[in-house]
């Protein structure tokens, strides 16, 4: 897709000056690189995740016409996108004015910052512009070769495995793919001569090693045809427990072009697992700075009023979501107002009497220091867990909502600090869904796969547990087993390639 063009102009001189402001305040990015596009293009850009070139899939198609009918109807605009790479791209909206404009370059450079620093994106692979490319390119070979309705009726079953992820595969190199072992560099030198990239290097050398360590029995020339054995053993210690799917892309009867897609499709959901952990965070700081930068710096007497306008309608809060950019926003500003009060520490927290508490004033400076320092080692869970506070539920006043289908409205269900910060602390681990584990690839000495469902207090929705187990099992081409929690008591159901009903 080239229907991008870089900026010019009074664009480009807005960004040097914005980019300026950015520097003075500390921030620090990679190098920014601004590209304008009209409406239909930044829908398609949004559509796949911000990159000009992905496989091929419905999904994409569906999600584009969703956003251009929103647009057309007025129900939604898109301002910017920004990709976390290296170096950073951004993409402005043309038919943004310049007061636009200015609001989303600050914006930009607010995400930039949180790309490049915070550790939760230590490990992200900068060139996935490049990686996403190769992979639907790869893809598309596939398609080519075995059909385009196999290869994505495969892609689908691998797609509702995405959620199903284990953070700390993002402190494992890259990708979170073990590294190649040195033995290997010079076989696979030769079968990428030979193969003309047809298969992943990294995927060709595990698939040779593996066997050649496992099977011994076997040669060392597989044929893509062939599906490779699921052993009969338990899950190994070098795989996490909740990283179903590298599990499945060593020891599921796959063919090597069904392992080379589920692999890609493994390293892209770890691409934006970071981005997914740190919503509230990422946008809440990006919109600190974008307010501070335009209000300090960048704003024109005559600007003030349409920026507030804008602003206001982006920091909007709704009864049925909480809004990431205004919890983000506001908590990132309640902690800078803390610290420089010295309304933290030891002191402060065992202090009890109420007016002193509410008249806390020492001048202590720290603040954004302080800002500084939880966005680079929080994610949005320890960010609430640790900054949610009594006051600030207070002073914003949040509440809880349900719908009551007598009056036809949401309601406010409860006004209790505990239980609010519950339920959104409840919303934001695993991303609201379930934790899954493997347990073993010989359920019962079978060869039937095991997986356990940690119980975090709300039950499996068995409907979607039935429709994931089915997608599993096309992959394991055996019984799979889920273990898990109703009523207190644990049952585990079993899923034959029919029907899912639980063992006796």
């Amino acid at each position: 897709m080239n229907r991008t063009k870089p900026i010019s102009g009074e664009l480009l001189r807005l960004k040097d000056e914005i980019h300026q402001y950015a520097i003075d305040y500390g921030l620090d990015f990679h190098p920014v690189v601004f590209e304008v596009c009209d409406y239909d293009t930044i829908n398609i850009l949004a559509a796949q995740g911000g990159f000009p070139s992905r496989y091929p899939h419905w999904r994409f198609g569906m999600e584009y016409d969703q956003l251009s009918k929103s647009y057309a109807y007025g129900l939604s605009k898109i301002y910017e996108m920004v990709i976390n790479t290296e170096p950073v791209y951004a993409y402005l909206l043309k038919a943004n004015n310049l007061l636009d404009q200015k609001l989303v370059m600050a914006h930009v450079y607010g995400h930039a910052d949180f790309f490049k620093n915070n550790l939760w994106f230590k490990s992200t692979d900068r060139s996935m512009m490049d990686v996403m490319a190769n992979h639907g390119t790869k893809i598309r070979k596939y398609m080519d070769k075995y059909g385009q309705d196999k290869v994505e009726d495969f892609v689908d079953k691998v797609l509702s495995l995405e959620n199903l992820l284990d953070i700390n595969v993002l402190f494992e190199d890259n990708s979170g793919r073990e590294k190649v072992p040195k033995d290997y560099k010079a076989m696979n030198e030769a079968l990428r001569e030979q193969e003309e990239g047809d298969r992943s290097q990294a995927l060709r050398s595990f698939m040779r090693s593996k066997i050649k360590s496992d099977k011994k029995n076997i040669t060392d020339e597989v044929s893509e045809e062939l599906p490779i054995e699921a052993p009969l053993d338990m899950r190994p210690d070098h795989i996490a427990p909740r990283d179903i799917m590298k599990y499945l892309i060593e020891f599921a009867p796959l063919q090597e072009w069904e392992a080379d897609i589920l692999g890609c499709l493994r390293d892209e959901a770890y691409y934006f697992l970071p981005q997914r952990m740190t919503k509230i965070m990422n946008e809440g700081w990006a919109s600190y700075w974008h307010s501070t930068i335009l209000t300090q710096r960048a704003l024109k007497s005559s600007e003030i009023i349409e920026f507030a306008d804008k602003h206001s309608g982006v920091m909007a809060m709704s009864k049925q979501n909480i809004n990431p950019y205004k919890i983000g926003i506001e908590m990132m500003r309640d902690i800078e107002y803390r610290w420089n009060t010295g309304r933290f520490g030891k002191e402060y927290n065992e202090c009890t009497n109420m007016h002193d508490r509410e008249n806390w004033h020492k001048d202590t400076g720290l603040g954004r220091e302080k800002i500084f320092e939880v966005r680079k080692s929080h994610n949005d869970i320890t960010f609430i867990d640790e900054f949610f506070t009594r006051e600030f539920c207070e002073r914003q006043q949040l509440f809880t909502y349900k719908y009551n289908p007598r009056s036809g409205r949401f309601e406010i269900d409860n006004r209790d600090f505990e239980a609010i910060k519950q339920k959104l602390l409840s919303s934001l681990t695993n991303f609201g869904s379930p934790v899954i584990e493997v347990e073993s690839g010989n359920f019962n000495n079978r060869g039937e796969l095991h997986l356990v469902h940690r119980h975090q207090g709300v039950d499996l929705d068995m409907q979607f547990a039935a429709e994931t187990m089915r997608n599993i099992y096309n992959l394991w081409k055996r019984p799979i087993n889920l273990s898990t929690t109703q009523e207190e008591t644990q049952i585990t159901f079993h899923f034959d390639g029919k029907e899912m009903k639980p063992l006796k």
